[in-house]
């Protein structure tokens, strides 16, 4: 069964007290994937920065981004993704040809971070300066290490869940995510602890959200679970995907290169290759262009 469409749904108990924002991504970390020429490990591993990446993004306005990383001592390295309130997405993984045998059937994301760090900066062009919270990486599985930025950074007790299932031949059978999060209020609302006490069985009740993704259900569908008993409103629905804005920084790229290597390929008449270490993009720059751009370089 093919996986539904891609869709991130922000939907509202009836209460207004809880927020839940939910994700299908099949197609964003398939698109990732094929990018990077990913491992089975390094594509969930990836595939959950992304996913996780587009949640926190969700939560933004207007022109903010938020750019996340993993940083831990195992194979795969580091991860890194950006997103935007748009559902635009990007990300890439240090060592995409990392592996590891399978722990429980499925790839060991754990083992392959490793021990480190979470960083996550959020940035708008209105402000002065960006904010950055980091904390320590306390599984490995990426939803939980979320969950624990959102609680610790943000003051904002959170659940997440991130889930990538990979068929046989490595394709992408299914990726889903969920973020959901108590609204602040007037304190001592009466409704609240119900709310919230409902929000957490549902939570704890919910299965896979991958599996759920791969039988069948929408970013909807697993909103309306998620908020099962409390009501609920979609707010809002949007489609994620992979983009990556590296075509307008490929000159400023190039000028960087040196007099000497431009030289080089300007008397050979070779264009020159950059690769965008997000997308995995290439773009070649001919040596008239590349002259053009070196004389207009500032000294």
């Amino acid at each position: 069964m093919p996986s539904p469409p891609d869709a991130l749904v922000r939907a509202l108990s009836s209460d207004g007290r809880i927020s839940v924002r939910t994700l299908v991504g099949s197609e964003l970390v398939a698109e990732g994937a094929r990018r990077h020429e990913t491992s089975p490990l390094a594509t969930a591993a990836l595939g959950r920065t992304l996913l996780g990446c587009a949640l926190l993004g969700s939560l933004g306005k207007g022109e903010e981004t938020v750019q996340v990383q993993f940083s831990g001592n195992g194979p795969l390295g580091s991860l890194i993704a950006t997103a935007d309130a748009a559902g635009r997405v990007r990300g890439s993984v240090r060592s995409p040809k990392a592996d590891l045998p399978l722990a429980g059937g499925s790839p060991d994301v754990a083992r392959g971070i490793g021990l480190g760090r979470l960083s996550v900066l959020r940035f708008a062009p209105s402000w002065r300066e960006p904010y950055t919270g980091i904390v320590p990486l306390v599984s490995g599985e990426l939803a939980e290490d979320i969950a624990l930025y959102l609680t610790e950074s943000e003051q904002t007790p959170s659940a997440v869940g991130l889930g990538v299932r990979i068929g046989r031949e490595g394709e992408i059978e299914a990726a889903a995510g969920f973020l959901a999060q108590l609204v602040p209020g007037e304190a001592g609302a009466t409704d609240e602890p119900a709310s919230l006490e409902r929000l957490e069985a549902n939570v704890a009740t919910l299965r896979s959200v991958s599996e759920r993704v791969f039988e069948g259900a929408t970013a909807a569908d697993l909103a309306g679970e998620l908020l099962s008993g409390l009501g609920s409103s979609v707010l809002e629905e949007s489609t994620p995907r992979f983009f990556c804005d590296c075509a307008r920084r490929v000159e400023r790229a190039v000028t960087l290169l040196g007099d000497q290597a431009l030289d080089e390929h300007i008397t050979s008449g070779e264009p020159v290759e950059v690769r965008c270490e997000f997308c995995a993009a290439v773009h070649l720059v001919d040596a008239e262009r590349a002259q053009a751009l070196r004389l207009d370089a500032p000294a």
